[in-house]
C-alpha cells in the first residue's frame, strides 16, 4: 500500500502528541474510563496504553476507506508492545536506569517503528493468515483492561514512581 509521507509522519507525530498527553489523563480526571486509556500508575505494563490508544486512532485514519489496510498496523502493534515491555524491563528493572530521556526516547522511537514497519508490507491482506494480528490486539486490549483492574504482583506492574524515574504526574 502506498501513503503519503506528509500523512504517515502527521499520523505519527499525532500519536505521540496524543499519547503524551494520554499519559497524564488519569492524574487530571481519575475515573474508571480513563483508568482504561490512561496510564493509572508508573508500571512498565501501564505505559502500553500510551501505545495502544494513539497508535490504533493513527492507524484506522490512515487506513480509512481502505479495506484490509488496517492489518499490518496491527500487526506492528503487539510488536511494539513487546519492544516497550521488554527494553524497559532491561532497563528500568535490570539495570535500575531513571533517566527521563530514556523513556522518552524508548516512547519515539517504538513509535517510529510502528510507523515504518506497516509499510513494508505490501497487499491484498485478505488471507486467513493476516487475521492473527486482528486477534492478537483483542486480546492485548482485553489484557490492558483486565490488568487495569486486577493489576498481577509481578515487576511488569510495580509502580515505578518512588524509583523517580518519570516525572510526577502534575495534578
Amino acid at each position: 500500500m502506498y501513503y503519503d509521507k506528509r500523512h504517515i509522519v502527521s499520523a505519527a507525530l499525532g500519536a505521540i502528541i496524543l499519547g503524551a498527553m494520554l499519559h497524564f489523563l488519569y492524574g487530571w480526571f481519575p475515573n474508571a474510563l480513563t483508568a482504561l486509556i490512561s496510564p493509572i500508575n508508573e508500571s512498565i505494563w501501564e505505559h502500553t496504553k500510551i501505545l495502544v490508544w494513539p497508535y490504533l486512532l493513527a492507524a484506522s485514519w490512515l487506513t480509512w476507506k481502505r479495506p484490509g489496510a488496517i492489518r499490518p498496523f496491527l500487526l506492528a502493534l503487539p510488536l511494539m508492545c513487546l519492544i516497550m515491555l521488554v527494553v524497559g524491563y532491561l532497563y528500568h528493572v535490570s539495570l535500575g536506569g531513571e533517566a527521563f530521556w530514556v523513556d522518552l526516547l524508548l516512547y519515539v522511537a517504538v513509535m517510529a517503528f510502528g510507523f515504518w514497519f506497516p509499510l513494508q508490507f505490501s497487499g491484498p491482506f485478505s488471507t486467513p493468515g493476516w487475521m492473527i494480528p486482528i486477534f492478537i490486539c483483542a486480546v492485548l486490549i482485553v489484557l490492558l483492561g483486565l490488568f487495569t483492574l486486577y493489576p498481577p504482583n509481578t515487576l511488569l506492574f510495580v509502580d515505578l514512581s518512588s524509583a523517580g524515574a518519570w516525572f510526577p504526574l502534575p495534578c
